[in-house]
């Protein structure tokens, strides 16, 4: 199915039911003139769409969509199923979610429904059917949008009604009791089952929770999710040929989907990210997040939600710099968007997010902020050409959310370690150097990267070592970390010792792991620092690359190699991380694009070159061709300013 949106389309989130008829048409023509190609419609409209049971008023809704399509603006047509209205919650608190405590979560905010409640989805679909039947044929509308951001406040709900669709889901992955006892090693604290009937959800329990139980949880609340969008999907798709997306949230602060198994219900992939200055490199962040999108997509994707400037739900909420709007908007497009998408049009007056920013802030017309939203607007109608041109990498980094799950539970060797923490230092190493990254699933085909690099991957299946030994085998590099390789996919231990899986391929074995308290560090003997972790490694096969010259390990390998088979037994500091990242870059001859360093990133998207330079200095890039922002064409070498951008499409 062909993407919704010509060129690289500017979009945002338009919420007219919060402001007077007589903006409305002032909007559109706003909206005109910052260069605004589509809006996503009607995403928190229920309560309005439907104000009593079975009673719909769909004319303010119509005269919208009217005045947009006049306005020659597409329309992404959400369906409105995201929160529900007072009255659903008042006639049916069952369909309200419940914590791992037992708390219900009361309405007054968004999302507060159950994903396995038969009611909810009942009355979701009703809206639905009219939603589809009324706009499904209409020709402005491009796209259809399911709910919106699910599971970001109900990715898991513990209520009975839960716990039953639980069993049931166990049911059909084991099918009978003894495999279910089995997988989870029951055996352990006396919590064998003889009957499905005796499963909970992994509510909060004296002790630490059976691991294994509370990961199949967590599989289960991300298929329930997945079923509930292909209900509504199915809906849609009686009455349109619309293509159907829901906006994921691919980042590191969103856990509870597996989006490699979401993808493929997907027409068009989007995703909605937000720059988390909690974060100590928040626009590195970014990167990996597009990179993880694009793997997950394969290929283009829709950024369907960012910031102009400030959210409103981090502890400081800070505002982007002149320029920065420009450019993290097409750090995006360079890693694959073919649009970009804003949360909201209008900054709203009143709620929980009248301090999030907008395309038209409450200054109005008159503003920076504004002025920035039209020459983003034209500098995307300029670089339209991209769209659809694929991002080559010679680097794959493996990442899973099955992994992530497992890793970021209780009792192990540190709590300290963070499934994320790994794929985003390495992904920064490599980035900062020129190389493009793939951020891809396991089970993915590898034969196409000279370097693939494994951090922190927990849990695997059997079949990742052998793909990994195929890598090494045709001569490409490998680079497994700590911590990886350590489970199968029911959590148990992988037993001879550590890392499990990977033991032949890297030529080593641990005994124990030695983590490090916080605020530790050691020195190895070429001189980096790390932290975090160490453990008791022996070589059996393997050249030892660097070793610990002090901490609980001192003397130890830290760093080896087996051939082309790499193995970081610690959490190398940055420089550490970027020193062997160069090293290893040169050795499996991944291509870097001149001029790459920290600050200024380079990515080649087709025969387009990006050159994004966010540090403080003058970036000197090597390129011909002709800079599709400026107009300009360069010969030999092109500069960028410092907090600028630009897209050169080289050759004739």
């Amino acid at each position: 199915m062909s993407f919704p949106f010509a060129g690289i389309a500017l979009g945002c989130d338009y919420n007219p039911e919060q402001w007077p008829r007589e903006v409305w048409r002032e909007d559109v023509e706003l909206m005109r003139e910052a260069g605004v190609g589509f809006v996503t419609l009607g995403v928190f409209s229920w309560a309005l769409l439907e104000p009593r049971p079975g009673e719909f008023d769909f004319g303010w809704l119509d005269e919208v969509v009217g005045l947009l399509a006049d306005g020659g603006i597409a329309i992404d047509m959400a369906t409105a199923t995201a929160a529900p209205p007072p009255w659903l919650t008042t006639n049916h608190p069952e369909i309200l979610p419940v914590d791992h405590a037992g708390h219900t979560l009361w309405p007054g905010s968004r999302q507060s429904w159950c994903p396995s409640s038969p009611v909810f989805r009942e009355h979701a679909l009703a809206l639905v059917e009219q939603m589809a039947t009324r706009y499904g044929q209409h020709p402005a509308v491009r796209l259809w949008h399911v709910s919106n951001e699910l599971g970001c406040h109900n990715g898991k709900c513990w209520c009975d009604v839960s716990a039953a669709a639980f069993r049931r889901w166990l049911v059909e992955r084991y099918g009978d009791i003894d495999k279910l006892n089995d997988a989870w090693g029951t055996a352990f604290w006396s919590q064998h089952y003889t009957d499905f009937e005796q499963v909970l959800p992994p509510r909060i329990t004296p002790a630490v929770p059976n691991p294994t139980h509370e990961l199949d949880f967590a599989r289960f609340s991300s298929d329930a999710l997945l079923d509930y969008h292909r209900a509504e999907r199915d809906v849609l798709s009686r009455h349109s040929r619309v293509p159907v997306t829901t906006n994921f949230m691919v980042s590191s602060h969103q856990s509870e989907q597996d989006y490699f198994a979401w993808a493929p219900e997907m027409d068009v992939v989007s995703q909605d990210h937000y720059l988390d200055h909690r974060l100590p490199h928040p626009r590195a962040e970014q990167a990996f997040t597009d990179d993880l999108t694009r793997g997950v997509a394969g290929g283009s994707w829709l950024l369907m939600e960012s910031s102009t400037s400030a959210v409103n739900w981090q502890p400081v909420n800070v505002a982007k710099r002149p320029g920065e709007l420009l450019l993290d908007s097409l750090r995006h497009v360079a890693r694959g968007a073919d649009g970009v998408g804003f949360f909201q049009w209008r900054a709203s007056q009143a709620g929980g997010e009248k301090f999030h920013s907008a395309l038209l802030p409450h200054a109005g017309r008159d503003s920076a902020r504004f002025r920035e939203v039209i020459e983003l607007g034209a500098a995307l109608k300029a670089i339209g050409e991209v769209a659809g041109s694929p991002v080559e990498a010679d680097v794959a980094l493996l990442w899973d959310w099955n992994s992530w799950w497992a890793c970021d539970l209780a009792s192990h060797p540190s709590g300290a370690l963070r499934y994320e923490d790994a794929p985003n230092r390495w992904h920064k190493a490599l980035t900062d150097l020129g190389a493009t990254v793939d951020v891809v699933h396991p089970s993915a085909d590898l034969s196409g990267y000279g370097l693939v690099v494994v951090p922190t991957l927990y849990l695997c299946s059997d079949t990742v070592a052998p793909a990994l030994a195929a890598v090494v085998e045709r001569g490409g590099h490998v680079l497994v970390t700590y911590f990886s390789g350590i489970v199968d996919e029911r959590d148990h231990i992988r037993l001879g010792g550590y890392p499990g899986a990977f033991r032949d391929l890297l030529g080593v074995r641990s005994e124990e792991f030695a983590p490090l308290l916080p605020g530790e560090s050691v020195t190895l003997d070429d001189g980096s620092r790390a932290d975090l972790w160490t453990e008791v490694l022996t070589v059996s096969g393997a050249e030892v690359v660097a070793s610990y010259v002090d901490g609980p390990v001192a003397g130890t390998p830290a760093v080896t190699r087996q051939g082309t088979a790499w193995y970081v037994a610690t959490r190398l500091d940055e420089g550490g991380t970027a020193a062997l990242a160069e090293r290893l870059v040169r050795e499996a001859g991944v291509r870097q694009n001149p001029g790459a360093r920290t600050g200024v990133e380079i990515v080649r998207r087709g025969r387009y070159l990006f050159v994004l330079n966010r540090s403080d200095d003058v970036a000197e890039v090597p390129v011909d061709g002709v800079d599709l922002v400026t107009g300009a064409a360069h010969n030999g070498m092109i500069t960028v300013g410092s907090g600028s951008v630009a897209v050169v499409r080289e050759g004739a």
